[in-house]
């Protein structure tokens, strides 16, 4: 006999059964058919909700000055110890701000961050940095290009602390130059290519043991597994290598800094491995990319297996480098959701606006990029790069993927060529949308292989 809750129960089950059938076939009906819709699935309207999350720390209302422990910003005393015991003062007490009034801060090794610490280097204050690797000792936890090791630590360092900041008008002056840091460029090559064999054969990082008679540089700025990040105002010279480094952080906002440091490898700022971050209102004249966003190196960056996300770029100005904005080219570990917009690129010593560069040794993916309203002056390469078959020696079996790349609104007045877009025959570039846009003055056409969904909705290349 049948009942009422069996006629029920028999036609929940059947209910159920369609809303699935139905659901399906939305999701397969309306699968995107073009790249515009692939590209599109996130957008803009993504940023508020970034944006939320990128809140600035915030610090007790004390300040603790480096005089009253000692320092002289003579330009001779060794203040670091000084500035050691007044964050370690500022830490203990609850936080608040370490001050570096006007003055030549000369500091015989690095500066460790604390949580809830703000350094705060007035106007005329310049904190200059012993240019000798030694005083660079002991080793820490740290990265070269992506691979993890026991090295030098950074001039500026954190690990794994919260509520932090580097701020105020003055500089930080790492005093690299061809016979400080920046000779072993080429001196340090089998050093470094012993750290690679090291990170293919996943030996322990903790026996990854570098510093002493190694010479693989450091990043001058570098906060590594650490929450609530601020770098404001500061301006930045003469780094060893990569400037301004948060590795595996969270919350980072970096606002206001003026970066001037043509030194080998001298990336301006480069995010690795982390999570919602915030770039505006800099100025970038660099010897390397301006800003590159970064998530490990081959077999360790898999290993380490955390992409870079959530990142926002916004009314900048670059001038020399490698590249305005670049992702890869080490970022096996992936990156997505990168929006850049209102920035201003311009210079005959700047190669490329927008860059994206990795290869089928450093694999990883990248995807969901929005660029829109970029004003280029003149570039010396393409305005647009995106090349999986970057270093052409360098090939394995991780063909990077490329996907949802839309850039809208981006003018140019000089270049090589507007775009280089080159894929692999095995991977594909997938899903570029251009609107809107306008190259003028290039030099030769642009080049495109191995793209599929590409699309164009008012873009005007004109030569010169």
């Amino acid at each position: 006999m049948t009942t009422a809750s069996t006629i029920y129960s028999k036609w929940n089950r059947f209910a159920r059964y369609i809303s699935m059938v139905w659901l399906l076939f939305v999701v397969l009906g309306t699968r995107p058919a073009t790249a515009q819709r692939v590209a599109e699935a996130i957008g803009w309207d993504a940023v508020p909700a970034i944006l939320a999350n990128i809140q600035s720390p915030a610090f007790p209302d004390r300040d603790f000055d480096a005089r009253q422990h000692g320092a002289r910003p003579d330009g001779k005393t060794d203040c670091r110890p000084a500035i050691m015991a007044a964050i370690k003062a500022c830490h203990e007490s609850g936080g608040g701000r370490v001050i570096l009034e006007a003055g030549d801060w000369y500091c015989k090794g690095p500066v460790h961050l604390k949580s809830n610490v703000n350094l705060h280097l007035k106007e005329g204050a310049t904190l200059r940095f012993s240019p000798q690797p030694k005083d660079f000792l002991p080793v820490v936890l740290t990265r070269f290009e992506g691979t993890e090791l026991m090295n030098f630590s950074p001039p500026i360092y954190a690990f794994e602390q919260e509520n932090i900041a580097l701020t105020g008008k003055g500089t930080i002056d790492g005093q690299a130059d061809d016979d400080h840091w920046w000779d072993w460029k080429g001196s340090g090559n089998e050093h470094v290519a012993k750290l690679l064999e090291y990170g293919e054969g996943n030996v322990p990082v903790a026996e990854r043991h570098f510093g002493g008679d190694y010479r693989i540089r450091v990043n001058f700025v570098q906060f590594y597994r650490c929450k609530n990040i601020l770098i404001e105002d500061i301006t930045v010279h003469r780094s060893p290598m990569w400037e301004v480094n948060p590795v595996l952080c969270e919350n980072v906002t970096v606002r206001g800094v003026h970066i001037d440091s043509h030194g080998p490898n001298n990336d301006g700022c480069n995010p690795e491995c982390c999570k919602n971050v915030l770039i505006e209102e800099c100025y970038f004249d660099t010897g390397d990319d301006c800003i590159a966003i970064k998530s490990g190196r081959n077999a360790d960056g898999r290993r380490v297996g955390v992409a870079s996300e959530n990142i926002v770029v916004r009314n900048c100005q670059m001038k020399d480098g490698h590249g305005g904005v670049v992702l890869g080219s080490e970022m096996s570990g992936g990156i997505r959701n990168v929006f850049v917009e209102d920035c201003t690129m311009d210079s005959p010593h700047l190669e490329r606006a927008i860059r994206l560069k990795s290869n089928s040794m450093r694999g990883g993916y990248l995807e969901n990029m929005f660029v829109r309203n970029i004003d280029v002056g003149q570039v010396s390469d393409a305005v647009v790069r995106i090349n999986l078959q970057y270093w052409a020696p360098e090939s394995g079996d991780y063909p990077p993927r490329v996907s949802n790349i839309v850039i809208e609104n981006v003018t140019s007045k000089k270049s090589t060529r507007p775009l280089y877009l080159v894929g692999l025959e095995n991977s594909h570039i997938d899903g570029v949308v251009l609107r809107n846009c306008q190259f003028r003055g290039a030099s030769k056409p642009s080049l495109i292989e191995n793209v599929k969904r590409l699309t164009w909705e008012n873009v005007t290349q004109a030569d010169k």
